[in-house]
């Protein structure tokens, strides 16, 4: 058996102990493990590989952001940010046609610029705007399917956890990953309101409208939100600026490491003085952090554990010459990459399709001379535009059926709407999602524009 036969045969395996519900963890842990068995014809190396393995993986200093952006987004979450966002954003958009819906879409934005996590901003959310949105007239379909794509700009808008993993996985800059997330987060938000706007104007039975609200309590509401905008300017600020002068040359303020610890206590300190973060609710946040390090830790060793048997058995190595010898154009390899990525969405959850698939979609694709609209694309540059496709695509995975994450999560809070109508009502925004992609791909400038403007 060759080596891309039995990468294939343990890729099988590894989806189907998956599908029977073992842990995504476990079942690469164990699919690695027994695989380099396997290639090594004997145990003792593959026993001695989780030894070298397990301290080489944690050693990584840059994992040290993940525990942090996760405090952050805890603190964020208990210290009642989302609550004055949705309002804020309501008081200025909630007069127009859709402008609530538009408010959920805003809202999740800002709230996913401190906290990094799309199930949490999705739920955080949802416990706010949606009776919100239900009161004002809104259908139970648009209501849940806004909030739930709205919920994605989490993952999307730095900072990310998951742009965090797949710069470790693939050896890029942390930094980089999240100025390159900057414009397609934005441009996410931007289509989600027109998407708002056009099945307003399709179906105005679906919107309802709030009354306008005087310019003052407009300025009221906008100040009380000036935490999220000054801790957001913080973080990228500081770790993408060079705003720090000394005498060996100018320096950014802090590294993303130090800017996570940053961007944690300044969201803890306005939870602590605005009241919402308590001795009890500082607890949780704390026992709730370590329990999801412990798992993406965990997730992060067991892919390491696969990516070092990928590498015994030269699978890459091999799909990359089969790849060159087939004559396949970029766009089109990119494009059934992306294809497997909607596929696989609806079935996996969005960390487990990265940290499975980039140990063998990346070398493929940087192996791959992308050349767009005249522009040659550098191997850092197809790697930072790759991520920040495979973020969006899988993204679009959280909301697209049976298993989208944040449509279980949107539907649990209003369990009398049914899930069919919460399917119904999600799909323009994935509608919006797949032409944004169209977009990214066909001009990767969009995505790698800031990149070149801050560190060129």
């Amino acid at each position: 058996m060759t080596g891309l036969e039995l990468t294939l045969a343990a890729f099988a395996l590894m989806l189907v102990a998956i599908f029977l519900r073992v842990p995504i963890g476990a079942a690469m842990a164990i699919t690695g493990f027994v695989g380099s068995w396997v290639v090594y014809g004997r145990p003792d190396p593959a026993l001695s590989q989780l030894k070298s393995l397990t301290y080489d993986t944690f050693k990584d200093y840059n994992l040290s952001i993940v525990p942090l952006f996760l405090l952050m987004g805890q603190f964020a979450t208990k210290s009642g940010l989302s609550a004055a966002l949705f309002q804020a954003a309501s008081d200025w958009l909630g007069h127009r046609r859709g402008g609530v819906a538009m408010a959920a879409v805003g809202a999740c934005a800002g709230f996913g610029a401190i906290c990094g996590s799309s199930l949490a901003t999705a739920s955080t959310m949802g416990q706010v705007a949606l009776p919100e949105m239900r009161k004002r007239g809104y259908s139970d379909s648009l209501s849940t399917g806004v909030l739930a794509a709205g919920g994605t700009l989490g993952i999307l808008i730095p900072p990310s956890i998951i742009l965090v993993i797949y710069a470790i996985l693939a050896e890029q800059n942390i930094v980089k990953m999240f100025v390159a997330a900057v414009v397609p987060g934005v441009l996410a938000a931007l289509g989600y309101m027109v998407t708002v706007a056009i099945v307003a104007r399709l179906r105005p039975d679906a919107v309802g409208q709030a009354e306008r609200v005087p310019m003052r309590q407009r300025m009221r509401a906008l100040w009380r939100v000036w935490p999220v905008v000054a801790i957001f300017g913080l973080i990228m600020g500081g770790i993408a600026a060079d705003w720090n002068w000394t005498r060996d040359g100018v320096q950014a303020l802090f590294t993303p490491t130090e800017g996570a610890a940053v961007g944690a206590i300044a969201v803890g300190l306005y939870g602590w003085l605005s009241g919402g973060l308590t001795w009890r609710t500082f607890r949780d946040s704390v026992l709730e952090t370590a329990q999801a390090t412990a798992m993406i830790f965990f997730i992060v060793w067991a892919a390491k554990l696969f990516s070092a048997f990928l590498s015994l058995t030269r699978a890459p190595d091999q799909l990359i010459a089969w790849v060159e010898a087939a004559g396949f154009a970029p766009l089109t390899i990119l494009a059934v990459m992306l294809l497997a990525y909607l596929l696989f969405g609806c079935v996996m959850d969005s960390l487990s399709m990265i940290l499975i698939t980039i140990p063998v979609f990346l070398p493929i694709i940087v192996a791959q001379d992308f050349v767009i609209l005249g522009t040659a694309l550098s191997p850092e540059e197809t790697a930072i535009w790759f991520g920040i496709l495979a973020l969006i695509v899988v993204e679009v995975g959280l909301i697209t059926p049976p298993v989208g994450m944040n449509l279980f999560i949107i539907n649990s809070m209003a369990p009398d709407i049914p899930m069919v109508r919460t399917y119904r009502g999600v799909a323009p925004f994935v509608a919006s999602d797949l032409l944004r992609v169209a977009l990214l791909v066909l001009f990767p400038g969009l995505t790698l524009w800031l990149v070149g403007v801050t560190f060129g």
